[in-house]
C-alpha cells in the first residue's frame, strides 16, 4: 500500500455539543460540519441547504441577456442552429439539454460533436466551414469555446452568429461573439464560479424559459450526471443540481438514461455520487474515447426504447473495448517501469509507446499517478513519428508549469496543474523526458510526492451505531468539496484476513474494546499488506450500512490502514539491537537468538523474495516484509530477523538491497546452481553470541 500522511482535524468537543444541539443532528454529523470549518447553525443550514431556491437569477452572468437576445432572434427566424459540444459527459449532457429544449421550441437544431482521434478537443476551423455550408446560422457551444479566438472569428467571418457557454480558464482577452458566457470572465459577478459546461448551458435555458424550477425539474438527471462526472464542487448551486438530479434519476423520463441504467445493473439500486463516477460515467466517456461520442448524445435525445436500448448496450461494449486497451497500456507501462523506474530517486514518470489508443492513455495516467504518488506523462507515438500525450500530476507539482518550462520541445500543449495534454515530435520525446526529470528535481521533494489522508475526526468504538451512520446522509450528495466522511480510530486488533475476488480485494475482521467490524480494503491483496493477523492498527474509513437478505449491518470501508504505534514502537527495539550487533556492540545470548535466523526461517525469507519479485526486483515498506513473510510461513521472523537473513543473501552475492524513506528495496542477482550461505560471516557471528 502506498504511505499516506494522515491529517487528522483536531475535534472541538464543546463546540461539536453545540452545534449538534443547534442544529438537531447527530454528533457525528456535527463532529464533520466542525472538522469541516461549519461550526454554527445558519453556515450548517446554507451549507446542506439543496433547496432550488438557492439558485440564482442567470442574468447576473455577463453577457447572459445578449445570448438570450441572439437565440430568440434565431428561434423567430427559424435559423439553422448547431450546438457545438464536446466528447466528455460534461459536453454530451450540455449538448444533450440544449438541443432538447431548442427543439422543443420550435427550433431547426442539430449538435456537432469533434471527434477526439481525429479533431481532438475544441472548435475547428474546418468544422466551421462544414457547418456553415450545410447552413448553419447560429453555432452555440457548449462546455467549449472560450478560447477559440480563430476559430470563432472564422465562423463570424464566414455569416455565422456565435454564442459561448462555457465553464474553462478565460484568456486576458475573450472571443469575439455574440455573446460569451461564461462565470470565469474576470467581469462576471455571478455568486458561483464553479458550474460545469452542463451547468452553465442549464442557465442559459433558465434565461430563456425564465423558470429555473421547471428547467431543474426537467434536466436535473442530465445536469448531474455532467456536473458529478466533470468533478465539480458539490457545493452551492451544484449541491442542490446533484441533489434533485439523483432523485430524478430514480425515475428518469429520459428513456436512454434508464436504458444506460438497466444496461450498467444500477436500475433498481441506491443512486449516488459515486454510482455516477464509477459505473455512469465511465460508459459515456468510452463513447468520446473511442471516437464515437454521438452514441451518447444520441441515447440521451432518442425517443425510440429500442434503439435507446441497443445504444446503450453498445456504451457497455465501447467502455469494455475501452476497459481492454486500458489494461493493454497498462501492462506494457508497468512492465517498463519494473526496469527503469527508481522509487527513490524517481520524481516523475514519462513513458512513450507505440500503438497507445490515445483516448485512453489518460486514464492509465491517473492509475499510475495514483499507484507511485508522483506525475505521470504517457506519450502514445502514431506511426508518423508524432507523439500525442497525457499527463496527471499530484497536489504540489504543477504539471502545466513543468510542461511550460518545455514548450520549447512540444508542438502544443495545454491544461492545469494536476492535467495536461501534449503534442511532441518523436525526435523530441527524450530531451522532453530529461528536462521533466530536472524540473522535478528542482521543484519538488520527496516528501511532497506523499498523498495526504484528511481525515474529518477520530472516534470511539460506541459512535459506530446504525443510527449515526444512518444520520451522515444529511451531509449527502457527497463530491469534490464535500467528500465522504473519513474517520479513524486506533490500536484495532486485526482478527481475521480474507482474500476476496482473486486476491484483488481483503476482508478484515478488526476488534476493539470487544467490538467486532467487517472492514473492506479494495484494490489491495494480502501480499500487499504491511501487517499480519494478530498485529495492531489504526484504521481510516468511511462508515457504511451492508444490507444482505434483510439485515443491516455496519461496514468500514478503508481509507488506509498502518501499523499501530505499539507494533511501530517493538520494531524500533528490534531494529535497535541489530543496529548494536551491525555496530559490533555487546548483546547478550538471549538477544543474540531473537536475532538468529534458523535454516527454516532463511528458506522462507528466501522463497518469498524470489516468488514476490518481479523482474528481479522487490520494492516494500520495511516493516512490512517481515510479517508478510510471518503470515505467509507461520513462523517467528521479526524485523530484526529479517535484516540479519537479507545481509547473509548479500553476504553471498545473492541479493542487494537498501531502504530510504521506508521503503526497503531488494535487487536479487543471477547465480548459478544451488544458493550456498555457508560461508557466511553474519550467521557464525550471530550463532556464537547466542551460545
Amino acid at each position: 500500500m502506498k504511505t499516506k500522511h494522515w491529517v487528522i482535524a483536531a475535534l472541538d468537543e464543546p463546540r461539536v455539543r453545540m452545534l449538534a444541539h443547534d442544529c438537531a443532528c447527530a454528533p457525528l454529523t456535527a463532529a464533520v460540519l466542525s472538522a469541516r470549518g461549519i461550526d454554527t447553525a445558519q453556515a450548517a443550514e446554507r451549507y446542506l441547504s439543496c433547496d432550488s431556491k438557492g439558485l440564482h437569477d442567470p442574468f447576473l452572468m455577463a453577457d447572459m441577456d445578449r445570448a438570450v437576445q441572439t437565440v430568440r432572434r434565431a428561434l423567430e427566424n427559424n435559423e439553422h442552429i448547431v450546438v457545438y459540444g464536446d466528447y466528455d459527459v460534461d459536453g454530451i449532457t450540455a449538448t444533450c439539454i440544449m438541443v432538447d429544449y431548442l427543439r422543443s421550441k420550435g427550433a431547426v437544431c442539430e449538435y456537432y460533436i469533434p471527434n477526439r482521434l481525429n479533431e481532438g478537443y475544441g472548435l475547428s476551423r474546418a468544422a466551421m466551414e462544414r457547418l456553415y455550408g450545410q447552413g448553419t446560422r447560429l453555432l452555440i457551444t457548449v462546455d467549449s469555446g472560450i478560447t477559440a479566438d480563430e476559430e470563432i472569428a472564422a465562423a463570424r467571418a464566414l455569416g455565422m452568429k456565435v454564442v459561448i457557454t462555457d465553464h474553462h480558464e478565460c484568456h486576458d482577452s475573450l472571443p469575439e461573439a455574440d455573446a460569451v458566457v461564461d462565470c470565469k470572465r474576470a467581469d462576471c459577478d455571478y455568486p458561483f464560479g464553479s458550474l460545469a459546461g452542463v451547468g452553465v448551458a442549464f442557465k442559459l435555458i433558465c434565461a430563456l424559459e425564465g423558470d429555473a424550477g421547471t428547467v431543474l425539474a426537467r434536466y436535473a438527471d442530465l445536469l448531474a450526471l455532467g456536473t458529478v462526472a466533470d468533478v465539480m464542487p458539490i457545493v452551492g448551486e451544484n449541491r442542490i443540481i446533484v441533489a434533485a438530479g439523483l432523485k430524478k434519476m430514480a425515475e428518469t423520463s429520459n428513456i436512454g438514461l434508464e436504458m444506460l441504467l438497466r444496461e450498467a445493473g444500477m436500475k433498481h439500486k441506491r443512486l449516488t455520487s459515486a454510482a455516477i463516477s464509477f459505473v455512469l460515467a465511465p460508459r459515456i466517456n468510452a463513447a468520446g474515447r473511442m471516437g464515437q461520442a454521438e452514441l451518447a448524445a444520441e441515447l440521451f435525445l432518442t425517443r425510440d426504447p429500442v434503439r435507446a436500448q441497443m445504444l446503450a448496450a453498445e456504451l457497455c461494449e465501447q467502455n469494455k473495448r475501452r476497459q481492454n486497451e486500458e489494461n493493454q497500456i497498462l501492462t506494457q507501462a508497468l512492465a517498463r517501469l519494473r526496469m527503469e523506474y527508481n522509487p527513490l530517486e524517481d520524481k516523475i514518470i514519462v513513458l512513450a509507446g507505440e500503438g497507445w489508443h490515445h483516448g485512453v492513455i489518460g486514464i492509465v495516467c491517473s492509475r499510475l499517478c495514483d499507484r507511485y504518488g508522483c506525475p505521470v506523462v504517457l506519450i502514445a507515438l502514431d506511426e508518423d513519428g508524432t507523439g500525442k500525450g497525457s499527463g496527471r500530476s499530484v497536489k504540489g507539482f504543477n504539471l502545466f508549469e513543468a510542461l511550460t518550462s518545455c514548450g520549447d520541445l512540444l508542438q502544443r500543449y495545454g491544461g492545469h496543474e494536476l492535467a495536461a495534454g501534449l503534442t511532441v515530435d518523436a525526435a523530441h520525446i527524450e530531451a522532453l523526458r530529461e528536462r521533466l526529470r530536472a524540473y522535478a528535481e528542482n521543484h519538488v521533494s520527496m516528501a511532497d510526492l506523499i498523498p495526504q489522508l484528511p481525515i474529518d475526526c477520530m472516534i470511539e468504538p460506541e459512535w459506530i451505531t446504525l443510527e449515526n451512520i444512518q444520520a451522515l446522509s444529511v451531509l449527502e450528495p457527497y463530491g469534490m468539496q464535500n467528500e465522504e466522511p473519513v474517520f479513524c480510530m486506533k490500536d484495532l486488533t486485526v482478527e481475521e484476513i480474507t482474500p476476496i475476488s482473486s486476491d484483488r480485494h481483503v476482508r478484515l475482521t478488526l476488534v476493539k474494546d470487544g467490538k467486532r467490524w467487517s472492514a473492506m480494503l479494495f484494490g489491495t491483496g494480502v501480499g500487499g499488506l504491511g501487517f499480519a493477523q494478530g498485529n495492531m492498527v489504526d484504521a481510516a474509513f468511511h462508515l457504511e450500512i451492508n444490507e444482505f437478505r434483510g439485515r443491516r449491518s455496519v461496514q468500514l470501508t478503508l481509507c488506509d490502514v498502518r501499523l499501530s504505534e505499539c507494533e511501530n514502537l517493538a520494531d524500533q527495539k528490534l531494529l535497535n539491537l541489530y543496529n548494536t550487533y551491525m555496530a559490533d556492540g555487546p548483546l547478550t545470548a538471549r538477544e543474540a537468538r531473537i536475532l538468529l535466523p534458523d535454516r527454516s526461517d532463511l528458506v522462507a525469507v528466501w522463497r518469498h523474495i524470489v516468488c514476490r519479485a518481479e523482474d528481479g526486483r522487490l520494492s516494500v515498506p520495511s516493516n512490512a516484509l517481515s510479517r508478510r513473510i510471518a503470515w505467509e510461513s507461520r513462523r517467528e521472523i521479526n524485523i530484526g530477523k529479517l535484516f540479519v537473513c537479507l545481509d547473509v543473501f548479500s553476504e553471498s552475492s545473492l541479493i542487494s538491497y537498501h531502504f530510504k524513506e521506508g521503503m526497503l528495496n531488494i535487487l536479487l542477482k543471477p547465480y548459478e546452481g544451488k544458493a550456498d550461505i555457508s560461508g557466511s560471516v553474519v550467521l557464525a557471528t550471530l550463532q556464537s553470541m547466542a551460545g
